[in-house]
Formats: C-alpha cells, sequence, structure tokens
C-alpha cells in the first residue's frame, strides 16, 4: 500500500484534506484543510512537509484563499486575494523551492486568464485556479512513477541502499522521489533492503519513512543517524538515495541536515550518492548552494522529544541550541541527479542546464 498523502475533495468551495505526518507511525489521523490559516499551520508544523508535497498543498491553499470571495467582487479582487494567498503561504517554509514554483505558477495562470477574459465572472477565476492546481498535482503523480522508471535500475538484487529523511509518498503526492526507484524495482521482483537512518532531530526516517516501506512489503532497517558510516564501512550499504529540496543551477543539493555528512561517507567508502527530485526543484536564479536560505527551527524540536501532551525534556532547560532543518551536498560530491526527464550524471551548471531544456 502506498499512501495518498493528500487530496482535493469537493469543487470551487472543497478542502484540502492531509495525512497528519506529526503523529505517524502511531496514528493514523487525516486533517482537513478549509482555509488558508489552517493549511499554513499544517505546513510549518510539518503536518505536510516533503518540498513537492509543499508545493501540490501550497496551489490548493490558493484555492482555498479564494473562498474568501464574494459575488461583489471582480476579477481585480480576485487577483488582489490570490496574491495576498501566495505571499502568506510562501512565508510559511524559506528552503523548499517547490512551494514558491507552485505559487507563481497559479499566480502566472490567473493572471494570464484575466488578460485573456476581462469580462469573465469570478468563479471562471477560481475554476481555472483550481483547474491549474489539479494540474500541478496530476503532473506530480506522473512525475514521482517517471523518477522511479529512470532511477530503480540503479538498485540490484541483493543490494543495500541507505535513504536520509522522507522522500516517499508522504513527501510528495505520487509515490515519491528517493524512494520511488525502491518501489519500481520492488515491482520488478527484485529483492534488496533499505536502510532507513531516524534522521534527527524529528525523526522522519525512522517514523515516517519506515512506516511506508514497512506498508510496501520492502524490507526496512532503522539505524541511527550516527550509525552509517560504520555500516557503509562494513559493506552492507550499496548505494545512497535521498531527495532534495532545492538544486541550484551548478547542482549544489539543499536536502534533510545530515545529508551533506552521508555524501562525505559515501566518497570515502566508494559507494554512489544519488539524489532524486522533480525538475520544479531545481532553482537556475540560484548559481550554487552558497546563496540558498536554510530554515533555521525551533529549539524544542531538538531539546525535547515527543509532541504535547507527553513531551519529554532531553536537554537542560535553556541550553543554547543551533537548528537548521537543511545543509546543503556540493555537486562534486553527488554521482547523479535523476529526474522525471532522466539521469544528470556527474552534474554541473553546464549538463543541468541541458537536462532541463531537454
Amino acid at each position: 500500500m502506498i499512501a495518498q498523502t493528500l487530496k482535493w475533495i469537493g469543487d470551487v468551495d472543497g478542502f484540502l484534506e492531509l495525512i497528519d505526518q506529526r503523529l505517524l507511525p502511531g496514528e493514523f489521523v487525516k486533517l482537513q484543510c478549509r482555509d488558508t490559516e489552517q493549511l499554513y499551520d499544517a505546513i510549518k508544523t510539518l503536518a505536510v512537509r516533503g518540498a513537492p508535497a509543499i508545493g501540490v498543498a501550497a496551489a490548493y491553499g490558493l484555492v482555498l484563499g479564494m473562498q474568501k470571495l464574494t459575488e461583489v467582487d471582480d476579477l481585480e479582487r480576485g487577483i488582489e486575494v490570490l496574491s495576498k494567498s501566495c505571499e502568506y503561504l510562501g512565508s510559511s517554509r524559506p528552503t523548499a523551492v517547490n512551494l514558491f514554483w507552485a505559487l507563481n505558477r497559479l499566480r502566472k495562470r490567473a493572471e494570464e486568464f484575466v488578460a485573456v477574459k476581462p469580462e469573465a465572472k469570478l468563479q471562471a477565476l477560481r475554476e481555472a485556479v483550481l483547474t491549474e492546481a489539479n494540474a500541478i498535482y496530476q503532473e506530480d503523480v506522473e512525475m514521482c512513477r517517471r523518477i522511479g522508471e529512470n532511477g530503480q535500475k540503479f538498485i540490484t538484487d541483493g543490494s543495500g541502499i541507505l535513504t536520509h529523511c522522507n522522500a516517499g509518498a508522504l513527501a510528495t503526492a505520487g509515490q515519491g522521489t528517493a524512494l520511488s526507484p525502491m518501489f519500481e524495482a520492488f515491482k520488478k521482483g527484485r529483492k534488496f533492503k533499505v536502510y532507513s537512518d531516524e534522521t534527527r532531530p524529528l525523526l522522519q526516517g525512522a517514523r515516517l519513512t519506515a512506516w511506508e516501506l514497512k506498508q510496501a512489503g520492502i524490507e526496512v532497517v532503522v539505524i541511527c543517524d550516527n550509525m552509517a558510516g560504520w555500516l557503509m564501512k562494513q559493506g552492507h550499504i550499496s548505494t545512497v538515495i535521498t531527495g532534495a529540496d532545492r538544486i541550484a543551477a551548478n547542482g549544489d543539493t539543499a536536502n534533510k541536515i545530515g545529508t551533506y555528512s552521508l555524501s562525505i561517507l559515501a566518497r570515502e567508502n566508494g559507494i554512489p550518492f544519488y539524489i532524486a527530485a522533480p525538475s520544479s526543484t531545481f532553482d537556475l536564479s540560484i548559481t550554487n548552494g552558497d546563496e540558498i536560505p536554510i530554515e533555521q527551527r525551533a529549539a524544542e524540536e531538538v531539546t525535547t522529544f515527543g509532541g504535547s501532551p507527553g513531551k519529554t525534556q532531553i536537554a537542560p532547560e535553556g541550553v543554547k541550541v543551533y537548528n537548521p532543518a537543511f545543509d546543503v551536498t556540493d555537486a562534486s560530491k553527488i554521482t547523479a541527479i535523476i529526474t522525471e526527464k532522466g539521469v544528470i550524471e556527474k552534474p554541473d551548471t553546464e549538463s543541468i542546464s541541458k537536462h532541463l531544456r531537454s
């Protein structure tokens, strides 16, 4: 079983249903987001997470934002409300570029609609925005499948695959990015083992990736983050595949904190290191990884364990904390980037530009 992380229910007056990932694996609960404030909170608190899923959710968030409009409002007012919703939702998380890609795409679609049909009714604009959000959803589903097809060749019988954080169905509208090659290889009957590191401080690997793979019937072993190097040296890991939240023009890649360390360990042990991500994750306006904004998150994610109620203090009260959500892996340490268009071997500015133009 592959989870359906989010779906839109109803027409322009409908709502967005999400799996609340904060509660997994202990509880399987679905949230119903009926306004932009609820969705903003869901993104900010990681009820929905993963760059592609955030982008799809934000697209539907604009549909929610336009539900505030009334019959007396015109197209100009519709564009104004949509633009404000874009700014609001865009402030939820700074690193995942898919969020801004989706918001900008819907804003552009709405502006084009008004330019072509200036006499249209506001309802028609709302329907056009929902249609575009649905298109982003369906494209994401197909994107995931293609990444899986392009990446499954790197998983052979007897492989030991290490993955970091969660880049499966819970992070997308489809079957995932980094996990998609695993799902496709499994469909083809290959037998392999996946090592899912816990991914401190929020344990997305232990809580989410292990849950997904177990649900799908794929053998998964959870390890602590600091065990990866030793397992590589012992020969248990043959390949590393992770997702990405933003990729610079030269191939430097931002992903969940800890990814950079794995790239160093993989190189030291002669293990290929792959990034799996859609073309929408590339940000060609950024020359290299030094320009990628890194989200800083709350200290309590590090100093406490478990949500409310039942939160446990695991560090001294008032101790200083540094808690970046992401780090950046240099392109030189990435064997290849797997996208829905194909595989970019030894990624650099030239190869990425050529790949995205194809």
